[in-house]
């Protein structure tokens, strides 16, 4: 992916039956920006990360495990996976997702505001 080019993220990746795909778009030492790709039944095991998360969902549905509560997501809703919390993925259908990813501690995600 090119510097000030516009590109349609799910068209960069594709879902592989048996595997898991992944395609790093930005690399520092700030953070990454990584696509995934699942196809369905497939799963990341529970682990934990040691810096923040964010999972943006762009196609299919998945159910993540953090710590004890289990969320439903599909296409696009977005959470956050909170530094040393366990955590896991199922893809219940194909599954492309955004993660960005923050290595640098830094303050506590904002709530969500509300227009009225």
């Amino acid at each position: 992916m090119k510097h000030s080019e516009a590109v349609t993220l799910n068209g960069l990746i594709a879902c592989q039956e048996g595997a898991v795909v992944s395609r790093t778009l930005l690399e520092h030492s700030s953070g990454t920006v990584t696509l995934f790709a699942f196809a369905a039944g497939q799963s990341l095991s529970e682990h934990t990360a040691p810096f923040d998360a964010l999972v943006h969902v762009l196609e299919g549905q998945v159910d993540i495990t953090i710590g004890d509560q289990l969320h439903h997501l599909d296409v696009g809703q977005a959470i956050i996976m909170p530094a040393n919390v366990p955590h896991a993925l199922y893809a219940t259908e194909p599954l492309k997702f955004l993660l960005t990813m923050l290595r640098e501690q830094g303050p506590q995600a904002a709530p969500a505001s509300s227009s009225q």
